[in-house]
């Protein structure tokens, strides 16, 4: 069993230099990853938002990550628009309590926000609330994020590499092929 830190290493080097400019992000998205693994592995239920921009990767995410040739359980991601269709009427913090008491209601065993997008949407409100939340952010170096930049010209290409890295990562963590051991 291999380290969680030497195995993601090994698996940016793999994709070559398309993916080299993970590789100085490594230490940055390591721990925030082990932590959404961990979460995985306890059982969460992972809720994906993203900001209008990025709708597009909620969709493919969420189609990519239990596609039928995986020969892995089918995993618990769902889409908060899809869960919670009025979303867009969540305004006030008083509208975030009583969504994640819907929440906390219908997940039991927990569950953890995914979420991708720019720091000034509503919606960023709903994931920063939660301590385990797993965040990409765009343009704002926040603390347990991992930063992106939106003007980036590579911007969606990157948010498909993150999403395959993360999908590895998954069935590593699922095969018992890494440990988080001094992670």
């Amino acid at each position: 069993m291999q380290k969680f830190l030497t195995w993601t290493l090994e698996q940016i080097r793999k994709d070559g230099s398309t993916m080299s400019w993970m590789e100085e992000k490594r230490f940055e998205w390591v721990p925030l990853c082990a932590s959404m693994l961990k979460n995985l592995l306890d059982g969460h239920t992972f809720i994906v938002i993203t900001d209008e921009d990025r709708a597009w990767f909620c969709h493919y995410m969420l189609r990519a990550i239990n596609n039928h040739h995986k020969n892995r359980p089918i995993l618990p991601f769902i889409s908060l628009q899809t869960l919670y269709p009025n979303l867009y009427q969540v305004k006030t913090k008083d509208d975030i309590e009583l969504l994640e008491n819907m929440l906390s209601q219908a997940f039991p065993s927990g569950y953890t926000f995914f979420y991708v997008g720019k720091n000034s949407d509503i919606k960023m409100q709903i994931a920063k609330r939660k301590d385990d939340s797993f965040m990409w952010i765009m343009d704002e170096h926040i603390q347990n994020s991992f930063y992106l930049l939106s003007d980036d010209d590579s911007l969606d290409i990157k948010l498909i590499q993150l999403f395959r890295l993360l999908d590895k990562s998954i069935d590593a963590v699922l095969f018992a092929e890494v440990t988080f051991e001094n992670e």
